[in-house]
């Protein structure tokens, strides 16, 4: 990106474009490198780890390509026995917010017995 900085900063000097229009193009270029530095979202996965106190632990991978594709149909998280508070996250809201950019963790819930669940997208 850098070196088409310097040719638009170039094309300023030159008297082919004004500062105007370089700011412009500068931005634009920012923008795409931004875009282009984000993960698609064919490729991205929502994480849910659930690990609980007693040693039994879940491992979920799912491309979230696949979630998005099953739309409105999952909304919620279904309740795990044992676990508190689980079945309040909103997967509707968050597939929303990953397929507007987010990433990360979304979810770390550690309860009071020892049970965490994390939910990520990678």
């Amino acid at each position: 990106m850098n070196e088409e900085i310097m040719r638009v900063l170039k094309m300023v000097k030159e008297g082919k474009i004004d500062e105007k229009s370089a700011a412009e193009l500068i931005d634009t270029l920012k923008i795409e490198q931004e875009s282009s530095e984000q993960t698609p979202l064919e490729e991205k996965k929502l994480k849910i780890k659930v690990k609980s106190k007693d040693g039994d632990n879940v491992n979920i991978n799912i491309p979230v390509k696949f979630i998005d594709s099953l739309g409105k149909a999952i909304k919620k998280i279904p309740k795990i026995e044992g676990v508190e508070g689980i079945e309040e996250i909103d997967i509707e809201e968050i597939l929303h917010s990953v397929s507007n950019g987010l990433e990360g963790t979304i979810v770390d819930v550690k309860s009071g017995n020892g049970d965490n669940v994390e939910i990520v997208v990678e």
